[in-house]
């Protein structure tokens, strides 16, 4: 990742990564997916911000709607249960 300064008022910018999924051509997130939707989930089962995931904002939306449609049917958990 290329890091930029500006002159003005010298504060790092940063070279934004390309979609993942875009790269992948990837145009419909399938919520049966599980493999693809824990990617994108947190050690206690939240959903990783875009800013994190580096997703574009079409397909972070699609990400979080499949992993709440897999949620629903039980192929992911709500939260994870600690013993």
């Amino acid at each position: 990742m290329e890091k930029k300064f500006n002159k003005k008022n010298k504060k790092r910018m940063l070279k934004k990564r390309p979609c993942i999924l875009c790269a992948k051509g990837i145009n419909y997130v399938d919520y049966k997916d599980v493999e693809l939707l824990q990617r994108y989930l947190t050690p206690s089962c939240k959903i990783v911000p875009r800013r994190v995931s580096g997703l574009c904002q079409k397909h972070q939306r699609m990400i979080a709607n499949a992993i709440k449609r897999a949620r629903i049917v039980a192929l992911l958990p709500f939260v994870k249960t600690y013993e």
